[in-house]
């Protein structure tokens, strides 16, 4: 997988259920879908074979099912979608973004305590 591929919030949503449970076949995805989405099967197909032509996920071939597996991890996505997000509205820094937040949303005491933890360990190297 070459990162950054871009995958869409719905695609994104059929990916986790193959990052938790892969792999797994077409009726699988639809049944683990039906807890949480209103989809129909149809949108749910077409979302895995959008997901084939980014070579986010591969299908195997069983007898008249695919079988699919995640090729993008969770991490390769979540890293370019977290560059992403910072190049597109704080210039690809880091301290922007937390000031942002420290603003508009609540930090709490753990939060602040991670966030100590993690500037700490910068300094460190």
């Amino acid at each position: 997988m070459k990162p950054p591929v871009s995958i869409s919030e719905a695609e994104s949503i059929v990916l986790a259920v193959l990052w938790r449970t892969s792999p797994a076949t077409t009726e699988a995805v639809v049944a683990a879908l039906a807890r949480q989405r209103q989809w129909q099967e149809s949108t749910i197909k077409t979302l895995l074979n959008r997901l084939l032509k980014k070579g986010a996920i591969r299908a195997k071939k069983d007898g008249r099912r695919y079988i699919y597996s995640p090729v993008l991890t969770r991490d390769q996505w979540l890293s370019s979608e977290s560059d992403g997000l910072l190049d597109r509205l704080f210039g690809g820094r880091v301290a922007p973004m937390v000031a942002h937040f420290s603003k508009h949303q609540k930090l709490s005491k753990k939060d602040i305590a991670e966030l100590k933890v993690l500037i700490q360990g910068l300094g460190d190297d």
